[in-house]
């Protein structure tokens, strides 16, 4: 009888406070389980860079693939951290140097059509027993985004009906490693018996025991490299006997003296890089409070009206988290205040729907200015106030353009953030806009290039 164990992480999101423990643990346990005669293998299920972080800021992620390299990972997936948080170009050249492959088959290059060259649909992994085991990577296909960076997503459950009849005779078992998501786990489970094993991501579900659907284990270890999972069978002739999964608090592992030295240099290391990264030499301060006067916000709306080539624009104060100080100011500083992944939208309103639009961000202003925000590329605390360049909403329910009555039947465009598309809080944005994203840049990329020509720095 085989013992086959599988380890895996998912969603770290440059959490690497907690990675030299996940690496000591991996590296560690895999040699035990190597000694006694186990199978092991370990996988990454995507999403384990984040922007967030000043160190995968300044390499692009690169830093992050090559702390993967120090673990024995037999595969990867990506998240739409990697897939959506990264340029076509820079995504191409995220794993140049990584030691493990990199499992994906539902998105396509949209220019050859092909399979991106640095990843693969599937591994057939052969261990030293014979057993034949089917690996299988998809990443939740973001139909609205990914082809504004040059991919083509694909239908899941197409896609993977076509792998696993390909895969017919050749494996013995199969695993799906899956940043798609519980509720699609499940349902794939459901759909296909094919399916041994999915170790899932993206919804940052917990399953400390795991989960099973009919004839298939669900796992999944949270996010935030607060847990590893781990997988545990026992095969005979090619055929389950046992499988139980379980995961590892990484909080209640052993540190070493050096780790604490360690998770500094990463950020050392980030943060040399973007001070360096000259930006704009500010005459003054300007302050985040909405009555200050010299307002931050009043910067942010310039440049967003001037990367969307509007006249118009809207942008809410809790994107900023740092007031700008006066002098020098390198990325390093505006990472800190913006390190949202947000991107810039325009979006085109009759005068009629920009009401609407207006009557909505007051109607939910209460309960937005301490409502604290939580994923759709927001990385701050809570949105705080919604403010307006170039529109009022009078106290009789009539809005102004640049001072003068609204015409209804007008087209307008204003200047916004894809933030704002993808919350429930503004549906005249989904209903009634005709919304134009622009993912080649971040805000605070957008924020970097205003500041640059409008207070040139003076190295």
């Amino acid at each position: 009888m085989e013992k086959i164990t599988i380890l895996h992480t998912n969603d770290i999101h440059s959490h690497l406070e907690r990675w030299p423990q996940i690496r000591h643990f991996l590296n560690t346990y895999r040699k035990q389980l190597l000694r006694n005669g186990e199978t092991v293998l370990t996988f990454d299920i995507g999403d384990a860079m984040d922007r967030n972080h000043v160190l995968t800021e300044a390499s692009h992620g690169q830093a992050n693939v090559n702390l993967l390299n120090g673990v024995h990972y037999d595969g990867v997936t990506i998240g739409n951290n990697e897939g959506l948080g990264l340029s076509h170009n820079d995504l191409n050249r995220l794993y140049e140097h990584a030691n493990f492959p990199i499992l994906l088959a539902n998105l396509l290059d949209k220019k050859s059509g092909q399979i991106p060259k640095w990843a693969h649909p599937y591994e057939i992994i052969t261990t030293g027993e014979g057993t034949r085991i089917g690996v299988i990577g998809m990443t939740a296909p973001f139909i609205l985004t990914y082809p504004l960076l040059g991919w083509k997503p694909l239908p899941v459950d197409e896609t993977l009906q076509m792998i696993l009849k390909e895969l017919v005779g050749q494996t013995d078992f199969n695993i799906l490693l899956s940043h798609l998501g519980l509720p699609t786990d499940r349902r794939l489970a459901d759909k296909f018996p094919e399916l041994q094993i999915i170790l899932g991501a993206h919804t940052h579900h917990h399953l400390p025991k795991g989960e099973w659907r009919n004839q298939t284990l669900l796992a999944a270890a949270g996010r935030y490299g607060e847990h590893v999972g781990q997988v545990q069978l026992e095969i005979e002739d090619g055929q389950f006997k046992r499988a139980q999964a379980s995961t590892v608090d990484v909080d209640q592992l052993p540190k070493l003296t050096s780790d604490a030295e360690t998770v500094a240099s990463y950020q050392n290391e980030g943060t040399k890089i973007l001070k360096n990264q000259l930006v704009a030499d500010i005459p003054q301060n300007f302050y985040r409070g909405i009555d200050a006067k010299n307002r931050i916000i009043d910067l942010g709306l310039e440049a967003l009206k001037a990367r969307t080539e509007t006249d118009l624009a809207m942008l809410s104060t809790g994107m900023f988290l740092d007031d700008l100080t006066e002098g020098p100011v390198s990325m390093y500083e505006l990472h800190h205040m913006l390190p949202h992944a947000v991107h810039p939208m325009r979006t085109k309103l009759k005068g009629q729907d920009v009401i609407r639009l207006m009557k909505e961000v007051k109607k939910n202003r209460n309960y937005l200015l301490g409502s604290p925000v939580y994923g759709m590329g927001f990385r701050g605390r809570k949105w705080g106030e919604i403010v307006w360049s170039g529109l009022e909403l009078t106290n009789d329910g009539n809005v102004l353009v640049q001072g003068q009555p609204i015409n209804l039947t007008k087209d307008y465009y204003i200047g916004g953030l894809d933030h704002y598309l993808f919350f429930p809080y503004f549906p005249t944005l989904e209903i009634a806009g005709n919304n134009e994203l622009s993912y080649d840049t971040v805000l605070r990329e957008d924020f970097a290039t205003y500041l640059a020509q409008k207070f040139p720095s003076k190295k």
